[in-house]
């Protein structure tokens, strides 16, 4: 048996059912002769859910669910901690934390939970990053929106071809330890509280610029209805107002629902696209209004990673 192979994902209560899903798939594509552990660090997960989550484990395939226990006092519900323009949760910055709180792995991957695993888990954790941070993808839906290029750009100093998606990390925990990524992160985030529009993605994105690996796309397929859909993919990943549990026309939605059909929370997930209304749908159309509008306001401010780092702060790992 060779070593396990460590998964991070982070959830509160609410997410346990799409949780469910990717699980679902991850054990669906395991290779019989490694080991998988899907470490679930949450906030407040019930237990009924813990149990339902608990067993959806296979022989090679251990579900190990922790309370987040570290220190969060910092991230507190401000405009400059809200994901997209309307959302505030804790559970985006876990990742953040993940290298300082378990020393015993070297090396580990890390997804969001709405995504669903199309190809075996062990050939991203097999892939060699070198001397990198992590491992990810370019965010291809930045490069067809210009007021996100701009954001990205003039705001958090990355070109657009290098700015990467934080929801699919092959993490170099290791080197991510020895540069105190946990330590810079509080350090910015105490110091200046930058505005942002994806806080952690950000905050990974200007941290860490110049000691990336990227990912073959595959390994983080979003819809994009101005894109073709990947001939192949090994993760897709349904981000921003992209949810098939919410829309039906969404770009691989069919993946969703295959794997939903096996995890234990069908039912809860059709009532919930059921109950998504069309002023829910309108009322997405205008938070995304709203993203671009603060996207610009931030990009023309005084305090953002780029201007600071132009002043002579430190930002970069």
């Amino acid at each position: 048996m060779q070593r396990e192979i460590p998964i991070f994902f982070t959830i509160d209560d609410g997410y346990a059912p799409f949780l469910a899903v990717a699980l679902t798939s991850a054990v669906r594509h395991i290779d019989p002769a490694r080991g998988y552990r899907a470490i679930v660090l949450h906030q407040g997960l019930s237990a009924e859910n813990s149990a339902r989550l608990a067993a959806l484990s296979a022989d090679n395939f251990a579900i190990d669910l922790r309370p987040m226990q570290a220190n969060l006092d910092a991230l507190d519900d401000r405009r400059s901690n809200r994901m997209r323009c309307d959302q505030f949760t804790l559970t985006i910055f876990f990742r953040l934390f993940i290298p300082a709180m378990f020393p015993e792995y070297d090396k580990a991957i890390y997804v969001d939970s709405d995504v669903v695993f199309t190809e075996d888990a062990a050939k991203l954790f097999d892939t060699d990053i070198g001397d990198a941070l992590f491992g990810a993808c370019r965010d291809l839906s930045i490069a067809d929106n210009p007021p996100l290029v701009a954001y990205t750009e003039n705001a958090v100093g990355v070109h657009k071809e290098e700015y990467i998606n934080s929801g699919v990390l092959l993490m170099n925990l290791k080197a991510l330890r020895d540069a105190k990524l946990e330590e810079r992160f509080l350090d910015l985030l105490g110091t200046y509280h930058f505005d942002s529009v994806a806080p952690d993605q950000d905050y990974l994105n200007a941290m860490c610029r110049g000691r990336i690996f990227y990912l073959d796309p595959a390994w983080d397929a979003m819809p994009n209805p101005a894109r073709p859909p990947l001939a192949k993919t090994n993760l897709i990943h349904y981000n921003l107002f992209s949810k098939p549990w919410h829309y039906d026309d969404i770009q691989y939605g069919e993946y969703f629902w295959h794997y939903a059909a096996d995890c234990g929370y069908l039912d809860e997930l059709r009532a919930h696209r059921a109950a998504y209304t069309a002023e829910m749908q309108a009322a997405d159309r205008d938070c995304l209004a709203r993203l671009v509008e603060r996207c610009n306001e931030i990009a023309a401010s005084e305090v953002t990673f780029r201007n600071l780092t132009e002043k002579g702060v430190k930002i970069r790992l």
